[in-house]
């Protein structure tokens, strides 16, 4: 809901400066302490959005190429995210931190439409990539994977409670 996209957005743009950080302050689950990381995922908490994340351990990975290729690993995650979505994800408006070169990001959009068949299945809409210093959600996608990471490596698990609420699906990839 591209509504309660903005309120989050705006609320934690608020918190931001009532930590009285600049607006070129970006938020990284693992550069901030931890007294920023439990204000900003509380102030997250409040909006009614859903969580969908999945946690892969490297070490489960058995195809050379995935292991060797960062790029490929970060296509295929992504695809398998949305292709088993339970059908729960429609014509989202997917934002990716652009980082790489376009040919890489160029990859990335061919990958995905082809392989999730999307001009049938229609499960993205629109795909961007967007600087990470300029875009809240994108570091708001960063600390929640952030704290979701810490929680499966046994750290962190009061600040998972704080998001636990959002949290609608968490796969272990195996």
């Amino acid at each position: 809901d591209s509504l309660i996209a903005e309120e989050t957005s705006l609320a934690l743009k608020k918190l931001r400066r009532k930590l009285k950080f600049p607006d070129t302050v970006e938020f990284k689950f693992h550069k901030s302490r931890k007294e920023i990381k439990i204000a900003f995922l509380q102030t997250c908490a409040k909006y009614d959005f859903k969580i969908r994340a999945i946690v892969v351990k490297k070490e489960n990975i058995y195809s050379k190429f995935l292991r060797n290729s960062k790029d490929s690993f970060f296509n295929y995650i992504v695809m398998q995210v949305l292709r088993n979505s339970g059908k729960n994800i429609k014509r989202a408006k997917l934002k990716f931190d652009k980082r790489g070169e376009k040919r890489i990001r160029d990859e990335l959009r061919a990958y995905l439409s082809r392989e999730l068949d999307n001009k049938k299945n229609n499960i993205f809409s629109d795909l961007k990539f967007v600087d990470s210093k300029q875009n809240i959600l994108i570091q708001l996608a960063d600390m929640i994977a952030g704290c979701i990471a810490s929680f499966h490596k046994g750290k962190d698990k009061e600040l998972y409670k704080l998001i636990q609420t959002r949290v609608e699906d968490v796969w272990v990839f195996k």
